[in-house]
This record gives C-alpha cells, structure tokens and sequence, in this order.
C-alpha cells in the first residue's frame, strides 16, 4: 500500500500508476547488498544517505510520470492533456518498472551505509514491493466499476478539483482531456467485460447507482435541454476567467463543447451499455469467497490493508470483543441521559428523533457544514498542546458534489497539494439530511479532518529530507488507525461535552469494530448481505442508508474496511506502552512526533518507531 496512495480519492488513480518506478536492470532473485567495508559498518555516511534519496526520488518520478493525473495532483504540468492508462498492460508495465528497481537499489546500496531514515527507507521500499506483488496477483479478482469508485465520477472530480487552467494551453489541455474520456472508458468497458467473462462480475447492487451518476455527469448542457452539466460548467468558468483575448475563449468553448458533446459522451455511453449489459444476470452476492481463488485472494487483501499477518479468524474475534467492549460504555451513557430502554432501544430513539438531525434543506446543509467546520477551528486552537509540528497546508470543509452523491462516500479526506495551490479537503456527502446524526458528527469531523487524516497526511508531505514515496505513500492500516484514533484523543482534547456526542463518538468506533465482523464475515464465513446488513442494524447508530451503503462497500473492496480498528488498536497500545515505560518522562507530544514523524508506515515500523523514542526518552 506505500505506493499506491497518492491521492484518497478511491479510483481516481489506478494502483499500478502509483508504484515505484526507475529505469534499472532486471531483478536478480535472491539478490542481497553487497557488504560494507568493516570501517563503514554501522557508520551513517551522509553523502550516501543523500544518493539514496536521490535515487528514490527519481525512482518515485519516473513511477509518477506512468501517470498524468498522478502528476497533475502532484502540481506537474507533463502529459497535462492526457489521462491514466487503465490496462491490465499498464499494470504489468508498473509492477515491472518497481522489479527493476529494487534490484537496482540492492545493487548500488547497502543498508549498512545508511542512516537510521535511510535504513528504514530501504527496508520500505522492499516491502512495499512485496505488498505490490500480492496485490498484483489478484488483480483479476477486483471489480473496476463499483458503486463506490465509477471512473464515470471519478474522472469530473479529477478535472473539476485538480486541473488548473492558467493558460490557453491548459485549457487545451482540459479539452484533449475529453477527448481522452472516449479511450479511457473503452479500455475499462473492456475489462469489465473480460473479467466478467473469467467469473468476476460485481454485485446486482452495484449497477443502478453507478448508471445513475453516469447519466448526472452527461445531462443538461450542452448534451441538452436544461442547467449546465458539471464538467461543462467547469470548463466554461475556467475559460471565462482567462486572462486571453475572447477570440481565444471563445475557440476554447467551441472545443471543449464538442469534445463535450462527442468523445466524451461516446466513452461514457460505452462504459453505461457495458455496465447495463453485464449487470443483467450479476450475482446477487460476491463475497471474495465466490470469485475464483477467493480465500487466496481475501488473505492477501487483508494482509495489505492491515499490513499484518493476523487470519481473519482472528480478526473476527477482535471485532466481536470490541464491539462488547464499546457497547459496555454506552450503556454507561444510555443510563447517564436517564433512557430507561435497552441498547438497542436507545439506537433507535437517537436515529429516529428529530432533535438528532438538521433540517433536510440548504439550510440544513450549511448548518451541518459550519459545524463541522467549527469543531476544526476548536480543535486547531488547542492543538499545539497535544503536538508539536502542525500541518501548514489549511483544510476546508466542503461538500460532496450533487453530481456523485450516489457513488461517494459518507465523509472522506483530499489531500492539499505539495505546492499549496489546494487545500486539504474534508468532504461530506450531505445528499439525504434526514440519513446524517447530529451526534456523530463531531467524532467525524476530527477524523476526515484534524486532528485526524489532515494532521497525518498533510503534515506528512511537508517533512523535509523523506523521500517522496514516504511523503506521498501511505497504507491503510496506519492512515485509517490515526483517523480513528483521532476521534480517541479528541475526547481528552476536552471536546465532547454534551453526553450525545460523546455516545456518537463511541457510536463512530462502534462502526469501525463492527467492520472487523462483517469484512471476515462477508469474505472469509459466507455471510450473506442481508446478515450483514442484519448485523450492522442490530448493532450500530448508523442510519439505514448508511448500513447499506457501507455494506455495499465491504462486498465491493475486501479486506479495505478491517485496516481502521487494527490500526488505531496499535496506535493505543504503544501510547500505553510508552506511558507506562516512561512514567513523568512521558510526552504525549514526543509520542505523537514519534509516530507522525516518519510518515506513514506499516504497524510493525510504527512499533519499532515507538520503542525506539521510549528508549531514547529514558
């Protein structure tokens, strides 16, 4: 996972244009660095340290110029009219690319040589390798197109949010960017069919919002009567505010409508008859255990998300005893507010009372997003209490887009961007006010924003002398922990006064354990939608669009939902430990620069990370 998380918007980018690349020779197998000098063993050369880096650095560059929108997100200008090329080709072209390199890094270095930052660098970059490979075996079994990550949203996010237009030839870059929609979404359709044909067809429930969204994004103009259609009212902003004289603007427009109205519109309506034809006969289930291979392939999945070697039998029992855990302190505060009901009563009388949500209006709307933007504000005016380095990039709140509601999801972070052209973004899909809990949603306002994935990503592309594949990588399992975290620390931030919240907060980390049983549950034990569905409404505050769209979601990207609870469990653990190692020589601002301060790593790093501060601070 180091290498495959440029950016946190699921499906902007493909996975395979994201690992590491270089131009280097063929992998040696077995090959291991040469042996240092005995008078350099041990020793951090700094000129070393600095080649090192070099060559990651180059290595993660010639990697990102595999992809254009990586590099667009990156502040790049290179290949600024092109879009990722999504082939089973390209992939194996990747994951060839990030062979050679490691070959070529074992031949020109070795770890003796390094610095303690180098030595751990080096160890990454095998790693995440060996995730990439396993990831790349069970390439086959994933669906391209799901109801939570369609190409057919992804790619206006990806024009609207990330493609600057500061010049004429940006925006002829933009329209070069439609044309390439017709390619891009015949090389998907194609894919689907053919996995599709290989037993590996997505869920029945996965077509009808995926069409849904399609169709938002080519309605209105100019496809026809009605309201500008979003990307085509994104590009006329951005002409129209060029500083280029209006014969210019006005070839610009003629262009981009007819890249609009042709190329454009053909990629989309391929990609929708693709869809529609291999959805009429899609299984109702599709748990990784009905694909072909599935055990193998969930295994594999979950140890990438966790980036552990626990058996999801395993993690299966964590998720059960958590969830008794939590609800043990709920009933704490069920018994505080004076409910006399049983748990499961008091589930229904927060999810159902009307003093529990906002108006479903604009109003509503901008209620719950000056809110949530109000608990950041809170949280970033004491922060320099718990931490000592803060983020310099700003985060905003925003919400999701009308025209992807139905395929993103509940909240979600975006990163800013390296040079500071965008903020970091904390996205909340407010399409149905009667769905969103007003009691949860301080906890995910700390998570999506600070001091959650905004205090960890962000902070985590300004550290100077990493290089760029720490910067910009990331796994699940440390990214989605410290988000859970978060919402942990904030309570002894102070925040959660109001005892409802607090019971949200707890209701938020009732939604992550419950994760742990449905995942293992859904691909490991058979379990069927409808049990899981059974299960979360049994056991959870989320509202019933929420179960669905979250279950949906488990089905759709195996192994992706366990990584929050193991992460954050982790995370608790050392803190534990280090507070009890340390006694009044603990820091909980040391201990958070010991765990931020590396970037994102795997959890057996971040232990050794850990236990390396501890034994430092003594």
């Amino acid at each position: 996972m180091g290498r495959l998380s440029l950016s946190l918007k699921a499906g902007l980018i493909p996975a395979a244009a994201l690992v590491m690349t270089g131009g280097c020779a063929p992998v040696e197998q077995g090959a291991r660095p040469a042996t240092a000098a005995p008078a350099a063993q041990g020793a951090a050369d700094a000129t070393q340290d600095a080649a090192f880096n070099a060559f990651l650095d180059e290595a993660y560059d010639a990697q990102v110029a595999l992809s254009p929108e990586a590099m667009t997100s990156l502040g790049i200008k290179r290949d600024y009219g092109k879009l990722d090329d999504m082939t089973d080709a390209a992939a194996d072209r990747s994951l060839a690319l990030a062979e050679q390199q490691v070959a070529e890094m074992r031949r020109r270095f070795s770890p003796d040589t390094l610095s303690e930052q180098g030595r751990l660098s080096y160890r990454l970059f095998e790693g995440d390798l060996e995730r990439d490979r396993r990831a790349h075996a069970f390439r086959a079994n994933r669906f391209p197109v799901t109801n939570s990550r369609s190409p057919m949203g992804s790619i206006p996010v990806f024009l609207i949010n990330e493609h600057e237009v500061e010049s004429v030839a940006d925006a002829e870059a933009y329209v070069s960017r439609l044309v390439e929609v017709e390619r891009v979404m015949g090389e998907i359709s194609d894919t689907v069919r053919r996995r599709a044909a290989a037993g590996v067809r997505a869920p029945s429930f996965v077509y009808a919002p995926v069409d849904r969204d399609g169709r938002r994004i080519i309605t209105g103009a100019p496809f026809g009567e009605g309201a500008d259609s979003p990307v085509w009212a994104d590009f006329k902003k951005k002409v129209t505010a060029l500083d280029a004289p209006q014969a210019d603007k006005d070839r610009l427009l003629a262009a981009g409508r007819d890249a609009l109205v042709g190329p454009f519109r053909r990629g989309y309506d391929r990609l929708l008859t693709t869809m529609a034809e291999v959805g009429r006969d899609a299984p109702a289930e599709a748990g990784a255990s009905t694909l072909p291979n599935g055990r193998a392939f969930y295994a594999a999945a979950l140890a990438n998300a966790t980036t552990t070697d626990l058996p999801p039998a395993e993690v299966h029992r964590i998720g059960l005893a958590e969830v008794a855990r939590i609800q043990a302190e709920m009933e704490v505060i069920k018994q505080r507010v004076g409910f006399t009901g049983t748990l499961q009563q008091f589930f229904a009388h927060v999810t159902s009372g009307d003093q529990f949500k906002y108006p479903n209006t604009a109003e509503g709307r901008a209620s719950y997003l000056r809110d949530a933007t109000a608990y950041i504000d809170r949280v970033m005016s004491v922060a320099p209490d718990l931490f000592r380095t803060l983020p310099r990039a700003p985060l905003e709140v925003r919400a999701v887009e009308p025209f992807r509601e139905a395929t993103a999801g509940i909240a979600f972070y975006n990163r800013p961007a390296p040079d500071g052209s965008r903020p970091g973004i904390y996205y909340i899909n407010l399409s149905d006010m009667t769905q969103v809990l007003k009691p949860q949603i301080e906890a995910i306002s700390y998570h999506e924003g600070a001091p959650g994935h905004h205090f960890q990503i962000a902070l985590a592309q300004e550290i100077e002398g990493l290089p760029r594949f720490r910067r910009f990588g990331g796994y699940g399992a440390y990214t989605e922990g410290w988000g859970l975290y978060a919402e942990k620390l904030a309570k002894e931030m102070g925040f959660y006064q109001d005892p409802y919240s607090d019971f949200g907060r707890l209701s938020t980390e009732l939604w992550r354990a419950v994760r742990l049983v449905l995942d293992t549950g859904l691909h490991d034990q058979g379990w069927s939608r409808e049990r899981a569905q059974r299960y979360f409404r049994e056991n959870s505050l989320l509202t019933e669009r929420d179960i669905v769209k979250e279950v949906d979601r488990y089905i759709v990207n195996p192994g992706q939902a366990a990584s929050y609870k193991i992460g954050e469990l982790k995370i608790l653990e050392l803190r534990e430990r280090a507070r009890t190692a340390l006694g009044n020589r603990y820091d909980i601002r040391d201990f958070h620069d010991a765990v931020l301060g590396g970037g994102a790593v795997p959890l057996d790093v971040l232990e050794e990370r850990v236990d390396a501060y501890i034994a430092g601070a003594r």
